[in-house]
């Protein structure tokens, strides 16, 4: 099958919609498909261009950006062949340009598409008029249009009806994770040595992008209180900054914590394992979420987790086995739910196991790809015309969507 995904970031510096679509690619090339992805060039991860040998990655100049929209007009001379000739689309994200040019190209040329929000539908928090505009002059076209969206949970789905999609367009396909990358961890210790942390001090971990909605000020809050009871802990803060790390810096000063909390930057392969193995808690206290994969990465690390109960995050917390569940913004229980974890050492590594065999059983990338061959397929199936636009047959490709 001849598959082409739109991802307007390709980079792990964006965060699960990012890495999602990226093991998604690397296993469906592993399975014999022809995968070709269109992106834009701005914070491109050569390193994951390399990686994937067997993957077309066409990277798109940015000509424009405002507001965190990217234009890449050479996509709109470049791409109609590559559109014209794929089996099916698979659009990343929701509000892109990208996608605007993709879903074009593909009605033009009778191509089926699938798009997958990884939970950008809602619009909260900045530039809500902005994300009403798209929606109106694109975005509600490109729910109608599309063969199938698919949704990360149940509360995603949710999202996708009161957008006008019916149910029966809705696929549950939750994010997957490539275990064979924490089959052997680098050594305890690797990272406390490179960052001078003394190795008898524990760590309280938070990994992903350093902005508002991930609730790091509840955490910094929390902290303060943690060290109150418990001197030797060190919180460290490892992601890119999307606009709050000034803010985050300031309320670290102002409650003179600057010797407890080490804010590392981004941390990628091996560095970024290293710091969840020298972890003893791993604590996302998020506003909103989707489908963290960061989460799914300490599971499969063995760290027990403390997360706030909101929609995206009580789904894929066990509370009580797999982690703890804590009331949003809550930062007196934050602070007990991490001194809990800390000072109780047994009850921290079973949940942490319970975590790793959790992540094994029910989100593996092997898992995902098996149940998005079958959405392709399905896809496929129910296309008509059974030529395309181009006069190409689709009686092959249908077979193959069904492997």
């Amino acid at each position: 099958m001849k598959i082409l995904q739109v991802i307007q970031f390709f980079s792990p510096e964006h965060g699960g919609s990012s890495t999602g679509p990226y093991y998604l690619s690397k296993e469906l090339a592993k399975r014999g498909h022809e995968v070709t992805v269109y992106t834009i060039d701005y914070k491109l991860s050569r390193e994951w261009m390399e990686s994937l040998h067997q993957v077309k990655v066409c990277p798109f100049k940015t000509r424009l950006s405002w507001a965190k929209f990217y234009v890449t007009p050479n996509m709109m001379k470049n791409t109609q062949e590559e559109i014209k000739f794929s089996d099916i689309i698979h659009m990343h994200n929701y509000r892109s340009f990208q996608n605007i040019i993709a879903h074009y190209y593909a009605k033009k040329y009778g191509v089926p598409y699938v798009l997958q929000a990884h939970g950008s539908l809602p619009r909260i928090m900045a530039k809500q008029r902005l994300k009403w505009i798209y929606d109106v002059l694109f975005g509600y076209r490109l729910l109608r249009d599309a063969s199938n969206v698919i949704a990360l949970s149940q509360v995603e789905a949710e999202q996708y009806r009161a957008m006008g999609v019916p149910d029966e367009k809705i696929a549950i396909i939750p994010n997957g994770i490539d275990l064979s990358e924490y089959a052997n961890l680098p050594p305890k210790g690797s990272f406390k040595k490179k960052f001078g942390i003394d190795e008898d001090e524990k760590i309280v971990l938070y990994l992903g992008r350093i902005h508002k909605i991930k609730g790091i000020d509840i955490l910094v809050k929390a902290f303060a209180n943690v060290i109150e009871k418990l001197d030797d802990v060190k919180l460290v803060v490892v992601g890119p900054d999307d606009g709050y790390l000034v803010e985050l810096e300031a309320l670290i000063k102002a409650l003179k914590i600057e010797d407890k909390v080490l804010i590392s930057g981004p941390l990628y392969g091996k560095d970024k394992l290293e710091a969840y193995v020298d972890a003893d808690v791993y604590v996302l206290p998020s506003r909103y979420e989707a489908f963290p994969m960061s989460l799914l990465e300490a599971y499969a690390c063995a760290k027990p987790v403390v997360c706030s109960r909101v929609f995206g995050l009580k789904d894929l917390v066990l509370n009580g086995v797999t982690g703890l569940l804590v009331e949003p913004s809550d930062i007196k229980q934050l602070a007990n739910s991490i001194f809990y974890l800390l000072n109780n050492d047994n009850i921290s590594e079973e949940i942490g196991l319970k975590g790793r065999r959790f992540v094994k059983e029910n989100f593996t990338i092997e898992n995902t790809v098996d149940r998005l061959n079958n959405l392709y397929g399905e896809v496929l199936c129910q296309s008509s015309p059974l030529l395309h636009k181009n006069g190409r047959p689709r009686t092959d490709m249908v077979k193959k969507g069904r492997r």
